[in-house]
């Protein structure tokens, strides 16, 4: 269990898990982009816009760190950092005799092109594998968000194969290309 919280830097970016004085700019981010991320997102929670439920989730993203179950980061520029424009998510953490995790990310429509999401999840990937001790994560993304499989791509993740009806995105059923990268540099934890 790891008892640190996490402070990713890249050269542009700073990664790490929310607090409770971020939950107004959470809302701007999420509320800013709402039209933009809804057809790659599965529907919204019940209060996802509010106060209220991110009082609760920025805590339960906490415990879940703690408790080595995922990583909840959110993105932010170093020229500023009180301005939210993307998140990462490792989540359904598996150890054993698997070290595994799944990861899903957003950025803000205005910062798109920028090449913001694949530094940050370089970095963030880095982390997960150094400091986390992962021997895989996982990805997928669906075949029309080419922007996302570039990424992917770039990072070195490798397509694995292709899932039909795999996720309920936006109240459909999306069929998604899943691709891993593994970490070639793990090793055994010590217990």
């Amino acid at each position: 269990m790891k008892s640190e919280l996490p402070l990713i830097n890249s050269d542009r970016l700073l990664l790490r898990i929310g607090i409770q004085e971020d939950i107004p700019q959470i809302l701007k981010y999420f509320n800013q982009n709402k039209t933009y991320l809804t057809p790659y997102y599965p529907d919204w929670a019940e209060g996802f816009f509010t106060k209220k439920y991110w009082y609760f989730q920025i805590e339960n993203n906490l415990l879940e760190f703690l408790n080595d179950h995922s990583l909840k980061l959110f993105i932010y520029p170093k020229k500023s950092l009180t301005e939210i424009i993307g998140t990462i998510n490792f989540s359904n953490f598996v150890r054993g005799a698997a070290h595994f995790c799944f990861v899903g990310y957003s950025l803000a429509e205005a910062e798109q092109g920028k090449g913001y999401m694949t530094e940050a999840l370089k970095a963030a990937t880095q982390y997960t594998f150094q400091e986390l001790n992962m021997h895989r994560i996982m990805a997928n993304y669906m075949p029309h968000n080419q922007r996302s499989g570039n990424v992917l791509k770039r990072l070195g993740f490798v397509v694995e194969g292709y899932a039909r009806d795999y996720l309920l995105i936006n109240g459909q059923w999306q069929d998604h290309i899943l691709t891993s990268l593994t970490n070639p540099n793990w090793q055994p934890p010590n217990f």
